[in-house]
């Protein structure tokens, strides 16, 4: 009997250090919806923002571009997309993960980190 390899015949580069940061994730995952209203349903999610401008084909954006969303909106955010997404709950995307970023406790010793590294 034949064997067949069904390993993966590459496995993906792991994501580059300045664009992790698990911690960032987990702190963001542990703050309210960003667009907090009567609809939110659901864990709170980690929703990267494209447009943070260092999103490649086949990679996502940088955690440093994450914005707490709940399940509910999260999943509507993948559906109709970032810019319907923020026209319809007068959202800036961009102007959130900045602050949130800024925010971060963590922040600090994490770009000291990566700078040493």
């Amino acid at each position: 009997m034949a064997r067949v390899d069904t390993r993966s015949r590459h496995r993906n580069a792991p994501r580059p250090a300045e664009k992790s940061a698990p911690g960032f994730l987990q702190w963001i995952r542990g703050r309210n919806c960003a667009v907090a209203n009567d609809d939110c349903a659901g864990k709170i999610e980690a929703a990267h923002v494209d447009a943070g401008g260092d999103k490649g084909m086949g990679t996502k954006a940088s955690d440093r571009f994450a914005v707490p969303l709940c399940s509910h909106h999260h999943g509507e955010q993948h559906r109709i997309g970032w810019l319907t997404f923020q026209d319809k709950y007068d959202f800036k995307a961009l102007i959130a993960a900045a602050a949130f970023w800024w925010a971060w406790p963590g922040r600090v010793a994490w770009e000291r980190k990566l700078s040493n590294g």
